[in-house]
C-alpha cells in the first residue's frame, strides 16, 4: 500500500525523499539550521524543487555550508560564485549569504547558539498544526513576522516573513504535514 504523503510532494521522487526524511523534522543543530536558512533565502521567488535539484551544487559552491568560511568570503569568491551555473547566480543573494553568515555568528555569540535563539520564538517546541490539505497552509504567521523582523534588525538579508515561515516548516519549528500524512505523527 502506498504511503499517504502531503499533496505538495507527490509525484516527484526528490520531493518525496526530502518530505519523507527531512521536511518538518525538528532541527537543533546550528550547521543544519544555517544550511536551510541559506537554501530558503536562495529559494525566494523560485520553487523549492529548483533549490532541491541544485542543493549538492550549493553544498560544493558554499564550502559545505560552513558559515565560518562563508563569513570570510572575499570578492574573488563572489565572482566565482556568480559564474557557477550549478547554483542560483543572484549577486544580491550571494552577498546576502556572506552577510547572513556573519550575523549568524553574532547571534551564536549572544545566545550561545543560533538554535537557542531561533527556537525561543516557538517556546522551544514545535507548533503542531492540523491541516487537512497542504492548500490550507499559510505563507506567514505572527511568529514568522516577528522572527523576520528581528533577523532583519540583526542584519540578515532576504529573510522576509514568507522565507522565514518556510524555514520554520523545513526545520520542524512548525509541523505543517497534513493530518493524513504518514509523517504527521512521526515528527
Amino acid at each position: 500500500m502506498e504511503k499517504q504523503r502531503c499533496g505538495w510532494c507527490v509525484g516527484d521522487k526528490l520531493y518525496e525523499t526530502y518530505h519523507d526524511q527531512e521536511w518538518g523534522v525538528p532541527v537543533y543543530d546550528d550547521a543544519t539550521l544555517f544550511e536551510f536558512l541559506i537554501l530558503e533565502t536562495f529559494q525566494a521567488g523560485l520553487s523549492w524543487i529548483t533549490i532541491l535539484r541544485k542543493r549538492e551544487n550549493f553544498r560544493k559552491a558554499f564550502d559545505d555550508f560552513d558559515y565560518k568560511k562563508i563569513a570570510e568570503y572575499k570578492q574573488e569568491k563572489i565572482d566565482t560564485l556568480i559564474q557557477d551555473e550549478g547554483i542560483i547566480r543572484n549577486k544580491l543573494k550571494i552577498q546576502a549569504t556572506i552577510t547572513n553568515a556573519q550575523a549568524f555568528m553574532t547571534i551564536q555569540k549572544e545566545f550561545g547558539s543560533f538554535s537557542k535563539y531561533i527556537w525561543e520564538f516557538v517556546d522551544g517546541k514545535p507548533i503542531k498544526n492540523s491541516l487537512k490539505t497542504h492548500k490550507e497552509a499559510v505563507a506567514t504567521t505572527a511568529i514568522s513576522d516577528a522572527l523576520s523582523k528581528d533577523l532583519k534588525k540583526r542584519g540578515f538579508k532576504f529573510v522576509g516573513s514568507t522565507v522565514i515561515y518556510a524555514h520554520m516548516q523545513a526545520t520542524g519549528m512548525v509541523n505543517d504535514h497534513e493530518v493524513g500524512c504518514f509523517r504527521y505523527h512521526e515528527v
